[in-house]
């Protein structure tokens, strides 16, 4: 029965991420079967921690984050936990030997969501490592499976992935983030006064991160490198599409990728896949 137990929890985890996110999902859907369930089971856990600092402003989202990571760590030391997202989650951590560093880095992140914050260059870099680095890091520990070589060769490229999806979101979110959260995620910048200049000092330091992300995705094991390569040209066609508009769209409206552009994207992936092109 704990495998029912186990198998009701990781239903959970792939429930929430194809709920939250469909470009992630249809991306995990790409991945060979065994990579699946272990990456639902992380994107579970970061889409709930996620969810407390932006959205439940009706509640102590202070206190429900820090019961929240109380209980995350628990469940890993235990091995179990009556809460099926955290049950997945401690799973994964447990069989792959996820460094429990990035996981307190990436709470790290979460708290300095809770509270105003404008960052200068080290806190900005400090925030990303925790909110979107570490993520890219505990997938890329069920990629490589135990291989330690293969893990600290794709680290850095692991790396520059996650924060270019992260910038990727802070430039799609510029709206949202400043008007109802409060929050202004690049260094420096003025959005009362965003002008060409700023944006492209922002998109040439994105296109850096995905420059490097491709290298080290030509480099993933054969199982995880169709899924991981649709979801960096979901990520990067919405960055075109940015980089494409007035500064003061970006302040208008929250630019997206159409349904039908996304099946573009995995036919034309699956195309090169084909022919060895990856």
């Amino acid at each position: 029965m704990m495998q029912l137990f186990q198998n009701v929890s990781n239903e959970c985890s792939k429930i929430t991420t194809e709920r939250y996110s469909t470009s992630f999902s249809s991306a995990i859907h790409l991945l060979h079967k065994d990579l699946k369930t272990p990456i639902y089971q992380i994107y579970g856990f970061v889409r709930f921690a996620d969810e407390i600092v932006d959205t439940f402003h009706e509640y102590d989202k202070a206190v429900l984050l820090a019961e929240f990571k109380k209980e995350t760590y628990l469940a890993i030391e235990r091995g179990i936990s009556l809460n099926p997202i955290l049950n997945s989650f401690q799973f994964v951590v447990n069989k792959y030997n996820i460094d429990h560093h990035l996981i307190e880095a990436f709470f790290k992140s979460m708290e300095l969501d809770l509270s105003e914050v404008k960052y200068d260059d080290a806190g900005y870099r400090e925030y990303i490592y925790g909110s979107a680095e570490v993520v890219g890091l505990m997938c890329l520990y069920v990629f490589c499976n135990g291989d330690e070589k293969r893990f600290l060769e794709l680290k850095p490229y692991a790396c520059a992935l996650g924060a270019a999806f992260q910038k990727v979101n802070f430039l799609r979110d510029v709206k949202a983030d400043a008007e109802h959260l409060n929050r202004v995620y690049f260094p420096g910048a003025d959005f009362s006064n965003f002008s060409q200049d700023m944006k492209n000092e922002i998109e040439a330091d994105i296109l850096k991160d995905f420059q490097l992300a491709f290298e080290g995705i030509l480099k993933l094991p054969e199982s995880a490198r169709f899924g991981v390569y649709v979801a960096y040209k979901y990520y990067l066609s919405l960055f075109q599409k940015i980089k494409r508009v007035q500064p003061k769209a970006i302040l208008e409206d929250r630019i997206r990728i159409p349904n039908y552009a996304k099946l573009f994207i995995v036919f034309k992936a699956g195309l090169r896949s084909q022919l060895n092109m990856l």
